[in-house]
């Protein structure tokens, strides 16, 4: 259904321009075609302006941006509108408001303050996007639809979903009396005796109760996403596409239930630039969130999409300048937008779509940069985008239906990140709970694969034999895991795998309950050890290593009693001796290392061996077409000139020219085809 290219898009948003500004599509587009821009996406964000009143539509107002599109070749996304409802609808029905908490309904005035799962909202929405598709399904330029827009931003405390969410408990646990032994509600007097007696989530502090909850809340944007995706289906010209575009970070969104119900997975991946992209990573400002904060970030964010799916993907979102509020004016160094879509088009992404095309003139996200500044005129930004769009023309096919080369796989997990977030098992510098601990501990090992010159992938939980074909598998984190996920690592290492585990993996069973056994559960006799106590860490320690192992052991440490594994790194506690922190033991044909620490990152890369970086400040990271030919993306990420000797027989594909020596640039990237 895609094109048979890596597309280069941007999201287009004629209508939020000023009046006085006059008819710009022409120009638009022309800018467009000559920068390569090859799709636009147009339509999401205004219901009011596709249905002004209440039954009234204006279908037209569109109509001259996709008939100039289609003739200058550009494809355009349709968007459905439903994420940003009409005040006319706000006005009608104000039970359509979500609440954040029980009774408190969400103040209209930003977007998606909705319930999406209230009769009238669904009812409106289901018109709004019958009338937008069956008028122009036929249209030539539709390549393909976005429902919706980031879903999942909010967990509804409406008391239909909360009656939906009671029904569920009661189709799954049978009786009160089964679900109070699941959740140990015996606890602070919980005991229910009937099922009108569950509280409501506000107040509620129960671990095995919000993970429910949590499942349940994605549950639903998972329905209402696959709803929406029916009705295009429904209505859509054959060869047209149907996705979405994920925020990740999203509290009710788990990517996998969602994106099957999907023909592509779609991601938003922004990253902090200027000296966020060094290599070596230097500290950062912003808290783990929406925005990556180091070239790992971006290329974890570019994994996990990919990983929902475990297949090629489009970035419907990504920088184009500035992004955020207008107190965070952060433009790339020259040079790293290109960066950025090649890393992306390394992991898989078959499309790169800026958001947007013009900055805006009005609302929230004025100063959050455009292609096009303000003044509407092409700039820096618009002349690098437009270098990048010459090299993706002339790459072709060559880059497209990618499959990235996976040295070690990382599991993910979004329910022990939700049972993470409940209770967090680290603390902040100022000692509060730091609900971004399940990310940091993923987010360690996973940087430390890149430092190391080795190819990382990230692979859901859901999707776990797809990571046991890796060499090494890495269960960082893995907090809330099934008997039987346990039991397949398990067997994974006996038949020939590398397992690192990592802190807390095991450690409690789907209901979010600790284990009744000595950690790590299920895995001890595999790792050779067996843990009870644990502790934060205030500050860094030193590790004493053997096979070059070294750095520090951060945040958090397990007091592992080693039974028959080899100590690979420990270090001296204040309190007296020397505590193991790495351990590893050959276990069956394969082995298992156990790290009971966040690692730094000289300790998290040096737990792969001696590296094979490229260069201090270099990542190569390679994938093969299905032609069958293996391409390099090499990046530089510094302002310094160097160059690299890779170590297989290569051509340059971007730029053409062949030759052993790889001279890159400042914030430089080069593609290279190995040679057969």
């Amino acid at each position: 259904m895609l094109p048979p290219h890596v597309v280069l898009g941007t999201a287009y948003y004629p209508e939020y321009l000023p009046h006085s500004v006059g008819d710009r599509t022409a120009v638009d587009l022309d800018l467009m075609v000559a920068a390569g821009i090859n799709a636009i996406r147009v339509g999401e964000s205004v219901w009011s302006t596709w249905e002004p009143r209440d039954g009234v539509f204006d279908l037209e107002w569109i109509r001259p941006v996709l008939d100039g599109a289609g003739e200058r070749g550009i494809g355009v996304i349709l968007g459905t509108p439903t994420y940003a409802v009409p005040p006319w609808l706000q006005r009608a029905h104000p039970e359509i408001a979500a609440e954040r908490r029980t009774d408190v309904p969400v103040p209209w005035g930003i977007r998606q303050e909705i319930d999406y799962g209230q009769p009238a909202f669904r009812f409106h929405a289901e018109r709004v996007v019958r009338r937008i598709v069956e008028r122009y399904r036929d249209h030539p330029a539709v390549i393909g639809y976005q429902v919706d827009n980031e879903p999942g931003v909010l967990l509804a405390h409406n008391s239909a979903a909360f009656a939906q969410f009671v029904a569920g408990l009661r189709r799954e646990y049978g009786d009160v009396e089964t679900l109070n032994e699941a959740w140990g509600l015996t606890y602070w007097s919980h005991r229910l005796s009937d099922w009108s007696e569950l509280w409501r989530p506000d107040g509620n502090s129960t671990p095995s109760y919000d993970l429910a909850w949590r499942r349940f809340q994605a549950s639903r944007t998972a329905e209402f996403i696959g709803w929406q995706a029916g009705l295009v289906r429904e209505l859509r010209r054959a060869g047209q596409f149907v996705t979405t575009c994920l925020a990740y970070d999203r509290p009710a969104v788990a990517d996998v239930s969602l994106t099957s119900r999907l023909d592509v997975a779609a991601g938003n991946i922004y990253v902090d630039v200027q000296e966020g992209l060094t290599r070596p990573a230097v500290p950062s400002r912003l808290s783990p969130g929406w925005i990556g904060r180091s070239v790992a970030d971006l290329f974890l964010a570019a994994d996990r999409v990919y990983g929902s799916r475990g297949e090629p993907f489009l970035v419907t979102e990504t920088n184009a300048t500035s992004i955020g509020g207008s107190h965070e004016n952060k433009p790339p160094y020259d040079g790293q937008l290109r960066q950025l879509a090649w890393a992306m088009v390394s992991r898989g992404a078959r499309m790169v779509e800026y958001w947007h095309w013009h900055s805006i003139h009005h609302g929230a996200e004025t100063f959050w940069g455009g292609i096009l500044g303000h003044g509407l005129e092409p700039g820096r930004v618009y002349q690098e985008i437009a270098g990048l769009g010459s090299e993706l023309a002339a790459a072709g096919a060559s880059i497209v239906g990618l499959t990235p080369d996976v040295d070690v796989a990382v599991l993910w997990s979004n329910e022990s990140d939700w049972a993470m977030q409940f209770q967090p098992p680290l603390a902040t510098p100022a000692g509060i709970p730091d609900k971004a601990s399940y990310r940091t501990i993923v987010a360690a090992f996973y940087a430390g694969i890149l430092d190391a010159g080795l190819q990382p992938g990230v692979v859901p939980v859901e999707r776990l034999e797809a990571a046991l074909s890796a060499p090494v598998v890495v269960a960082a984190g893995l907090y809330v895991a099934s008997d039987a996920v346990l039991d397949r690592l398990v067997a994974y290492a006996r038949d020939g795998g590398h397992l690192i585990l990592g802190p807390r993996t095991g450690y409690a069973d789907l209901e979010a309950r600790p284990r009744a056994e000595g950690a790590p559960p299920r895995l001890r006799e595999a790792a050779g050890l067996v843990y009870q106590e644990f502790e934060n860490l205030a500050e860094g320690v030193a590790v004493r290593g053997l096979r070059g192992l070294r750095g520090c052991a951060t945040r958090w440490a397990e007091r592992l009693v080693v039974d028959d594994a080899e100590v690979l790194a420990s270090f001296e506690h204040p309190g007296g001796g020397q505590r193991a922190v790495v351990t590893t033991k050959p276990f069956g044909a394969g082995r298992v290392t156990y790290v009971g620490t966040v690692p730094d990152a000289e300790l998290s890369a040096s737990l792969y061996g001696e590296s094979r970086l490229w260069g201090p400040s270099v990542t190569a990271m390679s994938a093969v077409n299905p032609a069958g030919k293996r391409l390099w993306f090499v990046h530089n990420w510094s302002g310094e000139e160097l160059t690299v000797r890779p170590p297989v027989r290569v051509e340059q594909l971007l730029p053409v020219g062949p030759g052993e020596a790889v001279v890159l640039g400042a914030w430089d990237v080069v593609v290279l085809e190995e040679a057969q």
